[in-house]
């Protein structure tokens, strides 16, 4: 007689079609570059333009605190196999873009909208690859920090172990993709920096109050079930 497998938390069900559809808008809300407000000021003080980053980071800020809050809640095992499915729908996204890229556009289309359709969607092999290993590696990093900071600190410190692991990740993110994109195309070395330092700052400030929201829902939609 086989054993029935263990039904699915609320919890993880939902944080996992919400982690699936972040992989994929992430991508397109990097076609726009926004101002940081205030914090745009730390560049100029630090020999920079002012500080702007691509709107794709608030999907990433909600990858990484999505993926903490399953740590915490379901163990790093878990939470590394939902980064490792999270490569399906980020590929797959790409794939569709490439599909839809080559198809010809009906006739009566406005012209000025499928050329800016084509120059939203577009991206070269290059870009294509980093956001792929970019991701991979820092969604893991993010998870594998998170966990450790756990091991040492157990459930105290959430903020302090989210913030942590999201700051270092988003760091070797931005080091991988612009590196493996842009490298020799243009000089890199501001970017980064400028990317790295808005990074860190809208991690300090934007995790911590997420992973108590993200957590306590999943505590709460468990305890429902």
């Amino acid at each position: 007689m086989t054993s029935s497998p263990a039904p699915l938390s609320r919890s993880l069900f939902g944080f996992s079609i919400f982690y699936g559809g972040m992989v994929c808008i992430a991508g397109v809300l990097g076609n726009k570059q926004v101002t940081l407000g205030p914090v745009s000021a730390i560049g100029p003080a630090l020999g920079l333009g002012p500080l702007a980053v691509e709107a794709g980071i608030f999907a990433f800020l909600l990858l990484v605190t999505i993926s903490s809050a399953v740590a915490e809640l379901h163990g790093r095992a878990v939470a590394n196999r939902l980064v490792q499915i999270g490569f399906l729908p980020l590929i797959a996204s790409i794939l569709l873009s490439v599909l839809v890229l080559a198809a010809p556009a009906a006739g009566d289309m406005d012209p000025a909208r499928a050329q800016a359709f084509a120059m939203m969607m577009g991206g070269t092999p290059r870009i294509w690859a980093g956001g792929i290993i970019a991701y991979g590696v820092s969604q893991t990093l993010n998870v594998t920090l998170f966990a450790l900071l756990k091991g040492r600190e157990g459930s105290r410190l959430l903020w302090l172990r989210a913030a942590v692991a999201s700051i270092l990740s988003q760091i070797a993110d931005t080091l991988l993709f612009v590196t493996i994109a842009f490298y020799g195309v243009f000089p890199i070395g501001e970017l980064l920096l400028g990317q790295m330092l808005a990074k860190v700052v809208l991690s300090a400030l934007l995790v911590p109050p997420v992973i108590y929201l993200l957590v306590g829902l999943g505590r709460r939609l468990d305890r429902q079930s």
